[in-house]
């Protein structure tokens, strides 16, 4: 087994008064040739939008989108018709394909909202594009991983064009399980929204990432009660 953790700390950053981020991996004007990408998975923003602001009209091709509101509320207009909001305990997922027109903004001018914006190489070119959106709710189990998107369509949670299984938790104190990589030549990059774990005793804060590859499983240990986000992904690129 080999890791390699991402402190919070240690991310890119950008202020755009209106917009802050932290940048896991290289985006925008931050460059780091050590995170380029981790295998399949391609962005990891942690965004906070101020009230009344945000993204206008801007497009995307060929890249598996998951966005998952942390706290408030993110109205969400594309090119292909859809037109709503996006809520904490919520997921949205698009294959962007061939091509779509998207806009992101804070639903209320009053208070921020602090989302992940998450990017994942497709496993296929020039799809048609789609939209999900669904509630983590329906999908969470108690003190358990949860599975919130696949590669298949009749599994629990979303699906991606990409070989791909994202699991997220919210653990009490004590809890402790394994996870096993579902397949070959795959990795996980683990990332603590809240809380304080233990992974292969190695210990992650809030907003601490961690790369887990070559290994089939791998231990984790819950120290304070805490949120966390696996993204199981192949290291191969097609």
């Amino acid at each position: 087994m080999k890791t390699i953790i991402h402190k919070a700390d240690s991310r890119g950053k950008a202020d755009h008064g209106w917009l802050k981020v932290n940048h896991t991996f290289s985006f925008a004007d931050y460059y780091n040739p050590e995170r380029i990408h981790f295998g399949a998975l391609r962005v990891l923003n942690d965004d906070t939008i101020a009230g009344g602001k945000g993204f206008s009209t801007h497009p995307h091709d060929n890249m598996e989108i998951i966005t998952i509101p942390l706290s408030g509320d993110l109205e969400h207009k594309d090119s292909m018709g859809n037109s709503g909001v996006i809520t904490q305990g919520e997921i949205q997922v698009m294959s962007a394909g061939t091509g779509i027109h998207h806009s992101e903004f804070n639903a209320n001018a009053d208070k921020e909202v602090k989302v992940l914006q998450i990017w994942v190489f497709p496993n296929k070119k020039n799809v048609t594009p789609r939209y999900d959106q669904l509630s983590l709710k329906d999908l969470e189990k108690e003190n358990e991983l949860f599975q919130i998107l696949s590669p298949n369509k009749d599994d629990n949670g979303s699906w991606i064009h990409q070989d791909a299984w994202f699991h997220m938790g919210n653990l009490k104190k004590g809890w402790t399980d394994n996870y096993t990589l579902k397949g070959n030549n795959h990795a996980v990059y683990a990332f603590l929204i809240e809380g304080k774990v233990n992974i292969e005793s190695q210990e992650l804060n809030k907003r601490d990432g961690i790369r887990i590859y070559k290994t089939k499983e791998f231990k984790i240990e819950v120290i304070e009660d805490s949120q966390i986000l696996l993204m199981e992904i192949p290291m191969k690129l097609n």
